[in-house]
């Protein structure tokens, strides 16, 4: 009998990073047990079994359950799940270190975010998002795209969209995004898993 696959996150819908994990699941078609947790006063205590219990070590959501195995840290864990998949990667040494360093420019641009999360300040939204967006969009325009290695794509696209998101949704999102990206949105969000899924949640919300 198959090992279930559980994801752990907190009950804050498309926000946060573990969204990142959510489309990647959703995107590879893996199916999954959809576990959340409320982010109000009972959190402590939750997050207090969840480290009892060996499903987090640092107290931070999101873990997966996966293949029998318990994983932590996003990103790391769309690396383990890509190497496991044989997809969403890059193919040659080269590719695999820009999917690498995108990821690791996003998670640059995560901890300003958060930081920024309750009360963004002007230097944030004028200076270091449009600075994100413009360093990020040179990746893209090395290429025809849509994704980070054209027409492939890789576990940075799911980081690089969940960025771009959550920028719109606290309102702190450039004007424009450059051409590269505008064009790798499109592409993303038409993807028929993900596609379904933003469909689901706007209903959702409705």
């Amino acid at each position: 009998m198959a090992t279930p696959t559980i994801y752990h996150y907190l009950d804050i819908g498309r926000l946060g990073r573990g969204e990142v994990v959510n489309l990647f699941l959703k995107d590879a078609g893996l199916d999954y047990k959809d576990v959340r947790y409320p982010y109000d006063n009972t959190w402590a205590e939750n997050r207090k079994r969840l480290r009892e219990s060996g499903l987090t070590r640092t107290g931070q959501l999101p873990t997966l359950e996966y293949g029998g195995s318990v994983i932590t840290q996003h990103i790391p864990i769309l690396r383990y799940l890509s190497r496991d998949l044989g997809a969403y990667d890059g193919n040659t040494n080269w590719e695999k270190y820009l999917v690498d360093a995108v990821a690791d420019i996003y998670i640059d641009w995560r901890s300003q975010w958060v930081a920024n999360l309750n009360g963004a300040t002007e230097s944030y939204k004028k200076e270091y998002v449009p600075n994100y967006y413009d360093l990020v969009a040179q990746y893209y325009s090395d290429v025809a795209g849509p994704y980070l290695l054209g027409d492939k794509i890789t576990y940075a696209d799911f980081a690089v969209y969940q960025s771009i998101d959550n920028d719109t949704r606290t309102g702190t999102i450039p004007d424009s995004l450059p051409p590269a990206l505008a064009k790798f949105v499109e592409a993303f969000e038409a993807r028929p898993n993900i596609s379904a899924y933003i469909e689901q949640t706007r209903h959702a919300k409705a």
